[in-house]
């Protein structure tokens, strides 16, 4: 086998170098303690080698692979988007690489991912949205594994995560619309496998009471947190002999599924319905009327989780911490007091 073809590996460098095998180890995991010379000598000689870390053999080999891995529902939303920015921001003030997987919001295949993710091949892990973190959440407290988790906060207390005020913050939009005068409100639910979806039902169905106004179950329409959800939910709620004069949707994904079927009706918002809906991602103020929305703290939320799990690879026996931000009402445009009340 000739030189061009052969696998460079790191004894090759060290010997190109002329340094140790250790020494090599050491700039490879940014250990402090090497001269800036030697390490200069190291890199240039990796680079001109074109050799590359292998960080799964270097977590096998007993080290850290210093690789963050991260799952995510999807790469579809400006929700995602927001929080994958926060946990950005962080790692690019640490040494840490980020490992992205989607899981399509299927069960299996994200405790697939996790196992998978947990054999050696990184140092930690964040989980967004998690679809049912209970099937693995033991296992990995168990391994001391870190994990933490963004925007679920059912799975115990023993549970590391960094989440919002999900159950205010819906309680506070319905009680708004309330305010307004509104009392026949279609709520459209996220994926009820959540628990972020459940807290903003809870909040919705809690708010109503509190006003002492009956739910009715067909205006309640189970979504899945996904755009065409808004659009199908809104039709069916304006095809009932009495629909709501307001509706607010689990996510603002959804909400914009809901703006679209309104017009498609040939409605005005808010002048004939008004619109809420939950996260204020980007789009929210850009949409034409603006959207009225609670605002979660996304990209605060990225930045708490990754700071979190830094802080678990640093002391691993600590007390897992649980952080609940508060959620904002931003009222814009697509809201209205309705017309003829007293509200």
């Amino acid at each position: 086998m000739n030189k061009i073809s052969k696998k460079i590996t790191i004894v090759d460098v060290a010997s190109e170098a002329q340094v140790s095998f250790g020494t090599v180890s050491r700039v490879i995991n940014n250990d402090i303690h090497v001269k800036p010379e030697t390490r200069e000598r190291v890199l240039q000689t990796m680079e001109r080698l074109n050799y590359v870390v292998n960080r799964q053999a270097q977590k096998l080999a007993g080290g850290r692979s210093n690789v963050i891995g991260l799952l995510v529902p999807d790469l579809g939303t400006g929700y995602i988007g927001e929080i994958i920015r926060g946990i950005d921001s962080e790692l690019t003030l640490s040494d840490y690489d980020l490992m992205l997987y989607t899981t399509h919001r299927t069960a299996s295949k994200e405790a697939g991912y996790v196992f998978s993710l947990a054999q050696d091949m990184v140092d930690g892990i964040l989980l967004v949205l998690p679809r049912n973190p209970v099937d693995y959440t033991g296992t990995l407290a168990k391994k001391k594994f870190p994990f933490v988790l963004i925007d679920h906060q059912g799975t115990g207390e023993n549970c590391p995560a960094v989440g919002a005020s999900n159950w205010q913050g819906a309680f506070n939009a319905t009680d708004y619309l309330i305010q307004l005068g509104h009392k026949r409100i279609g709520f459209i639910t996220g994926s009820l496998d959540l628990g972020a979806a459940i807290d903003r039902l809870e909040g919705y169905k809690t708010a109503l009471r509190t006003h002492h106004i009956h739910i009715d179950p067909v205006l309640i329409f189970e979504g899945t947190f996904e755009q065409p959800d808004g659009y199908t939910g809104t039709a069916q709620f304006l095809d009932l002999k009495s629909p709501p004069t307001a509706i607010f949707a689990s996510n603002d994904c959804m909400a914009m599924g809901v703006i679209d079927a309104v017009r498609d009706h040939g409605m005005k918002i808010p002048d004939d319905i008004s619109v809420i809906g939950f996260d204020d991602i980007p789009q929210a103020s850009l949409v034409r009327p603006a959207l009225t929305t609670v605002q979660q703290p996304l990209e605060q939320m990225g930045r708490m989780a990754a700071q979190m799990l830094f802080e678990i690879l640093k002391n691993p026996d600590s007390k897992p911490d649980r952080i609940q931000l508060p959620t904002q009402l931003m009222i814009r445009d697509s809201t209205a007091k309705l017309k003829g009340s007293s509200g």
